[in-house]
């Protein structure tokens, strides 16, 4: 178990984007066992019906799956599953709202377009 809670938003989505990122990193791969609610909760020092909440959100999600009396597994295809649902919420909360603030500035597409190639191009020379 990787990462720290912080007060940011509801620890059981932290927890759940903490599994999520794991999973995206390779640490837990499709079919391995993800830490049971006990775990997370000793980890984390949190109630265990907070951990299983976040657990239980990635499982309605299709990214985890229980096996009984064994524990949490990865689902086939999670990695993807949490890459589709992170690009969904990428566009909802960053793309939506950036097309809204360049039309309440007047811009162009295409000068919104060279604004995010501009930006690409600093990035890349980080």
């Amino acid at each position: 178990m990787r990462g720290t809670l912080n007060d940011q938003s509801l620890i059981y989505l932290q927890i759940a984007r903490m599994l999520e990122d794991d999973i995206l990193r390779g640490v837990y791969r499709e079919e391995e066992q993800v830490p049971s609610t006990n775990e997370l909760a000793r980890g984390y020092n949190i109630n265990p019906a907070t951990a299983a909440k976040g657990i239980n959100l990635l499982v309605s999600d299709g990214i985890l799956y229980k096996r009984r009396g064994i524990g949490m597994f990865v689902s086939k295809g999670a990695g993807e599953t949490v890459k589709q649902k992170r690009k969904a919420a990428f566009y909802d909360g960053f793309v939506k709202p950036l097309v809204k603030e360049g039309a309440s500035l007047a811009l162009t597409g295409e000068e919104l377009l060279a604004m995010i190639q501009q930006a690409i191009g600093e990035e890349k020379e980080k």
